[in-house]
């Protein structure tokens, strides 16, 4: 007999990540006034994330396994706006804190789905 993982919070918390950050995408790309097609970074990890949620749902393994990689890529990329902004090689303060809040969420949900791979195992080894 197959678990149930139909009680995961993981494909829930990927929409909602994926959504939040496409909302921070459109946001940003508002504020600069269109002028850079890069403020929309965000938005594009977070559909992403969306479509790795909607692969969740078929398959929770795949999906959420894709949606952490994506999520793990996307915080590695956003350290170095962050820090050439700090540095004061950056002279964009919109992408700096743009960076700043994507990269954030991308660690929160990160940490939040190897905890919930950890109980899974722990729940599994139990449960075997």
């Amino acid at each position: 007999m197959a678990p149930d993982y139909s009680s995961s919070p993981m494909p829930r918390l990927t929409f909602i990540t994926g959504g939040v950050l496409v909302a921070v995408g459109v946001i940003a790309y508002i504020v600069t006034e269109f002028s850079s097609w890069t403020a929309l970074i965000p938005a594009i990890v977070g559909a992403v994330l969306l479509l790795s949620g909607a692969v969740a749902l078929k398959s929770l393994m795949a999906g959420i396994h894709i949606a952490l990689l994506v999520a793990l890529l996307g915080a590695i990329a956003q350290l170095h706006p962050i820090f050439g902004n700090l540095m004061g090689d950056g002279d964009n303060t919109a992408a700096g804190v743009t960076a700043l809040i994507t990269f954030l969420v991308l660690v929160v949900y990160l940490i939040l789905g190897v905890r919930s791979f950890l109980a899974a195992r722990r729940w599994k080894k139990t449960n075997a």
